[in-house]
């Protein structure tokens, strides 16, 4: 159960929500896209309220969930999965998408099903950006990936941080949210213990450690 979360991100910035397993990270932004409503206080994207909405309606309003499930359509080829969400006249593109990972490039024809763990993240991710979201909600992206899928992840990041988008994302991976949050915000049974710019939680081992058990 969350107990008085509160935050906020900017276009163009990127918090992480960290914290040992179980203390409300995913239900956080289960929250946010209306999967698992609050009880209380509000929710604003864009400065208008989405409390209360369908996750669909949610999503029309400019938010993006990427599961840790992933959640791609395993009898689709990844071009399908692609063409389904695409928002007409949006900022991305199935084209786009095939650039930023020519890897899923050369499986667009493949189903969803016979991709590699990395190629379904890949596609999971595209899969987000073709519906032209205002703010992307990451859970756990590089889970079960190789170090070199990690990173293209990373450089995904990064570029759609220089482009404007606002990302939340939710990370195990401690070194790989620190090399991407401009802030962070870290939760413990529910609640917020510590929130600033990821620098601090880089350069404070003892910080990491009281908190996430953990230290890079």
């Amino acid at each position: 159960m969350l107990q008085g979360v509160s935050f906020e991100v900017a276009k163009g910035e990127l918090l992480a929500i960290l914290g040992r397993n179980g203390a409300g990270k995913t239900t956080t932004i289960k929250s946010v896209m209306g999967l698992a409503p609050p009880r209380q206080g509000r929710v604003l994207l864009d400065g208008e309220e989405v409390t209360g909405l369908k996750p669909y309606q949610v999503a029309q309003k400019g938010a993006a969930y990427v599961p840790a499930s992933r959640g791609i359509f395993a009898t689709l080829s990844a071009l399908e999965n692609l063409k389904v969400f695409e928002k007409k006249g949006g900022r991305y593109t199935t084209e786009g998408i095939f650039s930023m990972f020519p890897r899923l490039a050369e499986m667009k024809s493949r189903g969803g099903r016979t991709l590699s763990g990395g190629e379904q993240q890949m596609l999971a991710i595209g899969r987000t950006l073709v519906t032209d979201p205002s703010v992307i909600l990451l859970d756990e992206p590089s889970q079960g990936l190789a170090p070199k899928i990690v990173d293209l992840v990373v450089d995904m990041m990064t570029r759609l941080k220089a482009e404007g988008m606002a990302i939340v994302l939710v990370e195990q991976n401690l070194e790989l949210a620190l090399r991407v949050a401009d802030r962070v915000i870290i939760l413990e049974q529910g609640a917020v213990v510590f929130e600033g710019p990821g620098a601090t939680v880089r350069d404070d081992p003892e910080l990491q450690a009281r908190y996430l058990g953990v230290s890079v």
